[in-house]
C-alpha cells in the first residue's frame, strides 16, 4: 500500500501520481509551435543580414568591421546568459512552491535583461549619433533590424516577468500560472540562444 501522501493545491502539479488533465503540457507544446514560427522570422532576418554584409550593399558607408565590436558584444553576452541563468534557478524553487525563491530569480533576471539592453541601445544610438541609420545602406538596414527584433523580444520577456512578479503572490502556483513560467522560461533561453548566434555570426566573424 503506498504510504504517499495525498496531493494538495500546493503540490498536486509535481505529484507523479496526480490523475487530472496535464494543462500545463498541452499549453507547453502550443507555446513550442509559436517559438519555431519565431526561429523562422530569425532565420530569414540572419539570411538577409548575410547577403547584405557585403560592400556593394554599404553604399559607401561602414560595413561589420566598422561597426561591431566584440569585446562590447561580449558583455551584453555575458549579462543575457546571467539573466537566463538567474531566471532558471528561480525556478528551481517552484518545485518546492517557494514564491519568494522564484520571485527573486526573475527580479535578478529583469536587471541582467535591463543591463543588456542598455549596452544594446547605447550601441545603436552611437550609431544613429554618426548618421549610420538603417536608412543609410542595405548592410544598416540589416544589421538594425535584427538587433532591434532581438531586442523588442527581450523588452517582452521583461513585460512578461513583471506581470508574474504581480500573479504569483496575488494567484499562487496556480496551473496557469505554472505554465506562464515554464513557457518564460523557453522563451528566455531561446533569446538566448539567439543572441549567442548573433555574437558569433555578427560580432566575433563580422568584425574580421
Amino acid at each position: 500500500m503506498s504510504t504517499d501522501a495525498p496531493p494538495t493545491d500546493a503540490t498536486k502539479l509535481f505529484h507523479p501520481h496526480f490523475a487530472g488533465h496535464d494543462q500545463i503540457s498541452a499549453r507547453t507544446l502550443g507555446f513550442w509551435l509559436y517559438m519555431l514560427s519565431d526561429a523562422l522570422i530569425f532565420t530569414a532576418l540572419f539570411a538577409a543580414y548575410a547577403v547584405l554584409n557585403n560592400p556593394m550593399s554599404a553604399a559607401g558607408g561602414p560595413i561589420a568591421p566598422q561597426v561591431v565590436n566584440p569585446v562590447e558584444g561580449l558583455w551584453q553576452t555575458y549579462a543575457v546568459l546571467g539573466s537566463v541563468a538567474t531566471y532558471s534557478l528561480g525556478t528551481v524553487a517552484l518545485k518546492s512552491g517557494n514564491k519568494a525563491g522564484v520571485m527573486l530569480g526573475i527580479i535578478l533576471s529583469i536587471v541582467l535583461a535591463l543591463v543588456f539592453l542598455g549596452f544594446e541601445t547605447h550601441d545603436l544610438l552611437g550609431l544613429l549619433a554618426k548618421g549610420d541609420g538603417p536608412a543609410r545602406s542595405g548592410y544598416l538596414s540589416a544589421f538594425f533590424i535584427l538587433i532591434a527584433t532581438h531586442g523588442l523580444h527581450m523588452v517582452f520577456g521583461i513585460i512578461w516577468m513583471l506581470v508574474m512578479l504581480v500573479q504569483i503572490p496575488t494567484m499562487g502556483f496556480t496551473a496557469n500560472v505554472v505554465a506562464r513560467l515554464i513557457n518564460l522560461r523557453m522563451f528566455w533561453q531561446f533569446q538566448a540562444t539567439i543572441w549567442v548566434l548573433v555574437y558569433i555570426y555578427v560580432y566575433m566573424i563580422g568584425a574580421y
